[in-house]
């Protein structure tokens, strides 16, 4: 498939994600959906970029002057305003309305500024502009061949960067300088980038779930190290979490481990198409309390991944949403005691005709380093 066949058939999902939510027309604003709409990278700064999809499947959009060759280059099709910062936006967004008068307006609800609904309001009249978040973000759900191509190759770039860090690690190290080497690794094997700052804590700082490394915490002997990361690759992303322990390992910390490697077990097992993201919760969620620490349980079991760490679908309770092939996820249980110590184990799983394959294969049994 040509990359123009490619947009095309892109554009044919969200056509029909545009009908099924009795929008006229959707507004996306530069980030993932963009970019994979258009092929297209803006930044979202402070000059409005707007692409415009109606229901017909009609393409408009607004965009700086100073864009405009590389936006020709790339979408010579759509009908675009352009506009320099010396004359403001205003006069392009009332242009584009005598041309394009949609009545129901869709918008990336977790995306779009309010600086950027407003101008919609005014210049569009009595056009209701609304969140769409969900009916955009619908055309991403299933990935084709070539994302997951890029997915496997970022989480094998992941991989090995992270089997040659483990053999470095030692007790005195500080959670920055791990979380350096795993960047250079990652950068060394390949990757264009970090999916996002890699959290690396250890001892008590583990229970915090999105916490930060610092360079004043070192390592010591018995202490878990709880590593979430990933390269990305392709402008597709991994996130992997592994927790190990340094030197030893309590009879305690064994038992929260376990806990948390048999819950992730049971979700990469039952994956499966038909299976709601509501049941999939509850089930590892389930098994996860049973292993002796449910206090310790604090958030859901995953997310979707792809152009995006969070992207839709949620695995949690009150996702009504059935997988289907070609979803991607994650299954990343943990337990995190307050002030001692937290365990996650964190794999990126493909939802396939018959189940679910892990992309990750990194060794899940306690591991000790150093």
């Amino acid at each position: 498939m040509t990359s123009s066949d490619l947009l095309d058939a892109r554009l044919g999902r969200l056509v029909a994600s545009i009908g099924r939510a009795g929008l006229d027309a959707v507004a996306v604003v530069p980030g993932a959906n963009f970019y994979f709409l258009t092929g297209v990278h803006f930044h979202l700064m402070e000059r409005p970029t707007v692409l415009f999809v109606a229901a017909t499947g009609a393409r408009h959009a607004i965009i700086p002057v100073l864009e405009r060759a590389r936006w020709q280059a790339a979408m010579p099709d759509v009908e675009t305003v352009y506009w320099q910062d010396a004359d403001g936006f205003a006069a392009a967004f009332a242009m584009l309305a005598r041309r394009f008068t949609p009545g129901r307006l869709g918008v990336e609800g977790q995306r779009m500024r309010f600086f950027e609904a407003e101008v919609l309001r005014r210049s569009f009249g009595n056009t209701l502009v609304s969140d769409a978040h969900d009916a955009v973000s619908a055309m991403r759900l299933h990935k084709d061949a070539a994302e997951i191509a890029a997915m496997r190759q970022a989480i094998a770039i992941s991989e090995r960067a992270w089997l040659a860090v483990m053999g470095r690690v030692r007790a005195g190290m500080s959670e920055a300088a791990v979380r350096q080497d795993l960047v250079s690794a990652m950068i060394a094997e390949g990757a264009e980038g970090m999916a996002f700052e890699p959290i690396v804590l250890s001892g008590a700082a583990a229970a915090d779930p999105h916490g930060a490394p610092s360079p004043d915490r070192l390592l010591r002997r018995g202490d878990a190290l709880l590593i979430d990361y990933g390269a990305a690759w392709g402008g597709y992303n991994a996130d992997i979490t592994r927790t190990v322990f340094v030197e030893a390992v309590s009879d305690e910390h064994r038992a929260i481990y376990d806990a948390v490697a048999a819950a992730n077990a049971l979700g990469r097992a039952i994956a499966k198409p038909g299976m709601t993201l509501d049941t999939l919760d509850r089930e590892v969620t389930a098994t996860l309390r049973a292993g002796g620490f449910p206090e310790l349980v604090v958030h859901k079991t995953g997310h979707g991944l792809g152009l995006e760490v969070h992207e839709a679908p949620q695995v949690m309770i009150g996702n009504q949403q059935v997988l289907e092939p070609g979803m991607v996820i994650t299954i990343e249980p943990g337990l995190y005691r307050n002030g001692e110590v937290g365990v996650r184990v964190e794999d990126d799983v493909l939802i396939t005709e018959g189940g679910a394959v892990s992309l990750t294969s990194l060794d899940r049994a306690l591991r000790l380093v150093g």
